[in-house]
């Protein structure tokens, strides 16, 4: 899966899982999801819960990182690593 694959189905699954109110094509890769979508501690456990489901991956404890969390950029090249 490329870069690409992995941002747009994220931008999918963040607009889904947190019923933002913006189409998934408009969330900026680089965009603070704290700061432009308002996205806090309740949404980003929700985005853990959607990662797996949406990639197959595990997140342990010790990823449970913000830096991981803070954009579509972040996610994409954490979910990058965990899929090898």
């Amino acid at each position: 899966m490329d870069n690409a694959a992995i941002e747009a189905k994220l931008k999918e699954m963040i607009v889904e899982r947190l019923f933002l109110p913006v189409a998934a094509q408009d969330i900026a890769t680089g965009a603070s999801l704290v700061d432009a979508y308002g996205v806090d501690s309740v949404c980003l456990l929700e985005l853990v819960v959607g990662l797996e489901e949406a990639f197959g991956v595990v997140i342990e404890d010790g990823d449970f990182d913000v830096r991981n969390f803070i954009s579509v950029a972040a996610l994409r090249d954490f979910v990058r690593a965990r899929l090898g």
